[in-house]
This record gives C-alpha cells, sequence and structure tokens, in this order.
C-alpha cells in the first residue's frame, strides 16, 4: 500500500499534489488536453485545490485551462483584430487606435482567466474618473465586450467577464450621455448667427447639415455631381474619414468609404431654403473660380472646402460651432440684459446633433417613422423609434402645460 503524502501540517496531499519545502509553497501537476504537463502553484493548499476544481471543471467543459492562465487580453485583442476582416479601414484603425491608447497598458496586461466583472466596471469607472466621455468608453467596451466573445467561442473562458459591465456604468451618467437636438428657436438663432460677415462663408455647410441630417463624413464629402438641381435632390454613396490610418502608422489622412451603413446610401429631398444656397455657392465658385483642390482616393469636385482650398475636418467644424455659439451667447447676454428680457442662451453642440435636431424637426412634423428612417439611413428603426420618443414626450409635455395655462378642465 503506498505510503500517504502529507504536508507540514499533518494534511493527506492528493493525486499531483506536492508540497516543495524549499520554496514553501504547494504545487499542482496535471495534464493538459494536449498532453503537455502544466503546473499551478499556490502558498495555500485551500487555494491550490480551488484552482485544481477550476481545472477540472474546465476540462469537462471542454475550456483551454493553459490559454486562460497564461495568455494576456493584449493577445486576445491581436487574435481578435486578426479575424476582422470585414471591417472597413477606417473601423479598423479606430479600434486599433483606441485599444492602444486606453487598454493596452491598463487592462490589456491582465491575464485572460483573471479579468473579472467588477474588474471591468471598475476599469470604466476609473476612465469616467479620468475625464473621457461616456461615448469613448463606449467604443472601448465594443471592443473589449467582443474579445471576450472571442474568447468564450474560443473555449478559453466560461463566459464573458464584460458583458452587462458598461450598461451598469451607464446608468449612473445617462443623463450626462443623452444628446439632445436644439431647440426650434436655437437652431434658428444660430443660424441666424451665419448672416454675420465674419461667418458668412459657414453658411453652405451648416445650412445643408441642418437641412439634410447628413452625417459629418458625409458632408464633407458631398461633390456638386451628387446635387441633382433639377429634381431637387441629394444623392448619398460615399462618406470620408479623417483618421489615424493604421498602414501610415497612425497619421491622420482622409480617406472615401462607404456610409457607415447599407442603409446610409440614400436620396435626400433638398428643401427649398438648401436647394437655393448650394446654387448661390456653386455660383459663386464659379463666377470667382474658387473650388475645392483636394483629390481623395480618386475623387474630386467636392462642394465644401476651407479657406485653405482644402476639405474640412471634422474637428474644425466642431471648434468652429463653438465659435459661433459663445459668440453669440456673449453678446445675447449683454443685449438681453439692456432690454430686460431672458437671453437665449444657444447651448455647445456638436456635428451629430445637428443631424439629431434635423431628425426631430422631422418627428415634430408627425412625419412618418419608416419615412424618417430611410431619410436619416438609419440601418435599425430603434435608433429612429428613440428620438422620436423623446420628441414626442416633449411634445406631450407642452400641450400639458398649455392645458393648464388655458385652465381648460
Amino acid at each position: 500500500m503506498a505510503k500517504t503524502r502529507r504536508d507540514p501540517k499533518g494534511r493527506s496531499l492528493k493525486k499531483g499534489e506536492s508540497f516543495l519545502a524549499k520554496k514553501q509553497i504547494y504545487r499542482y501537476v496535471y495534464t493538459d488536453v494536449l498532453g503537455m504537463r502544466r503546473y499551478v502553484y499556490s502558498k495555500n493548499l485551500l487555494d491550490l485545490r480551488d484552482k485544481e476544481t477550476e481545472i477540472k471543471r474546465d476540462d469537462l467543459d471542454g475550456i483551454d485551462s493553459y490559454a486562460k492562465s497564461s495568455c494576456t487580453v493584449n493577445y486576445l485583442f491581436e487574435r481578435y483584430i486578426s479575424t476582422k476582416t470585414e471591417l472597413r479601414s477606417s473601423t479598423k484603425t479606430g479600434y486599433i487606435y483606441t485599444y492602444n491608447r486606453y487598454i493596452r497598458e491598463t487592462l490589456g496586461k491582465r491575464k485572460i482567466g483573471e479579468v473579472k466583472y467588477s474588474e471591468i466596471k471598475y476599469f470604466y469607472s476609473s476612465q469616467l474618473g479620468k475625464g473621457l466621455s461616456l461615448n469613448t468608453i463606449s467604443g472601448m467596451n465594443r471592443i473589449i465586450v467582443s474579445m471576450f466573445n472571442l474568447a468564450v467561442r474560443d473555449d478559453v473562458i466560461r463566459k464573458n467577464p464584460a458583458s452587462g459591465a458598461f450598461a451598469e456604468i451607464k446608468k449612473t451618467v445617462k443623463e450626462r450621455a443623452v444628446r439632445h437636438a436644439l431647440t426650434y428657436e436655437e437652431e434658428t438663432e444660430f443660424l441666424s448667427c451665419l448672416e454675420q460677415p465674419r461667418y458668412i462663408r459657414w453658411k453652405p455647410l451648416f445650412i445643408f447639415m441642418f437641412g439634410t441630417g447628413c452625417r459629418v463624413g458625409e458632408t464633407i464629402g458631398i461633390r456638386w455631381e451628387d446635387i441633382d438641381f433639377e429634381s431637387g435632390e441629394v444623392e448619398i454613396n460615399h462618406d470620408i474619414t479623417y483618421c489615424p490610418r493604421e498602414a501610415l502608422d497612425f497619421r491622420c489622412e482622409y480617406e472615401v468609404g462607404p456610409p457607415k451603413t447599407m442603409a446610409g446610401i440614400r436620396t435626400i429631398p433638398l428643401m427649398a431654403k438648401v436647394k437655393e444656397v448650394l446654387w448661390e455657392e456653386k455660383e459663386r465658385q464659379e463666377k470667382y473660380g474658387c473650388h475645392n483642390k483636394d483629390v481623395v482616393d480618386g475623387m474630386s469636385g467636392f462642394a465644401f472646402f476651407n479657406r485653405y482650398g482644402g476639405l474640412h475636418k471634422p474637428s474644425a467644424i466642431n471648434k468652429q460651432i463653438a465659435r459661433i455659439v459663445d459668440d453669440h451667447n456673449s453678446t445675447e447676454t449683454v443685449r438681453a440684459a439692456k432690454e430686460g428680457r431672458e437671453p437665449l442662451i444657444i447651448p455647445r453642440f456638436s456635428c451629430h446633433v445637428t443631424r439629431h435636431t434635423f431628425c426631430s424637426r422631422l418627428c415634430e412634423n408627425g412625419t412618418n417613422i419608416k419615412l424618417i428612417q430611410q431619410i436619416m439611413g438609419h440601418s435599425d428603426i430603434r435608433t429612429t423609434m428613440d428620438i422620436y420618443a423623446e420628441v414626442t414626450k416633449e411634445k406631450t409635455q407642452a400641450v400639458f402645460q398649455k392645458l393648464n395655462e388655458e385652465d381648460v378642465l
């Protein structure tokens, strides 16, 4: 009968277990599914046995215990991104840029099997604390969840530790994350600012954005040949991105690509004001011989250009919005004080809010939901419905407020 092995405390050691006296540590030896001998260590026998139980459980479920314990999250990302051959160049580069900037030197160094739900949640919270926006963290979450989904499918881990973590964080900062459309009065006031000499050159661009709901990449990529003045329509069949390119050591460059989704390929009717402003801009360019000089991926003849004759950068458009808004608000505050009234303050907003505002105006006018989805190029009608619900809620509150004021009951 074989002699029972015991540790220094007199406890019986099971098969595969041993106590290394020189290092004062416990060891468990096992053979993995590939026939390779593997080792796990612990200073505590009970902790070692917890690891043994996990290994045996993983073996029964077909989980790759060795990969789980030895591979880092960084390794998982490299494997994940190499499988994403269907991504647009700009999207893939964006994923790599986001991962390298925010995840690689933090969560990325952790072992795949060691990452827990609470750690993911804490990671997101800490990024919020550093001043990152919820949208940026949402982009990080998209990558992290997809990576760990791949690990689950590869039988490296049993479940995704990131599942639901971002939703929990989002609940606590929901109000901060909402992009509110401009009210009719705010939109009108902003557009009136464009009549000032120092902002007049921006008028065609912003009238187009507010009047079509196009994404900023679609807007800067619009060519004169995409606009049919006779039928009064503009065709959206591509967009232009300006972001770091992996092939250029992550230097920023313009690139032509398809719209964000297949639903983004669409034709938008031009409202009279939009058509008029575009026609005036076309005539002005022809009269003075000024035009966009850029050629991107063989494409040229872009309708809008900056003061250097090139394509606008989205960041530059956002900065210009901020200048106009700040200028208006400071002037309006003084003017309102002199006139003894409340000032009409325009909230700071981004390019995307022009799109959200256009969609809200359509909803306010009772436009058919499916038609709004088609015009906006939303691939998922839930996106349209979310905006519609927000607008409907505000209209309902306004109606009841009016009933209260009129005391109809």
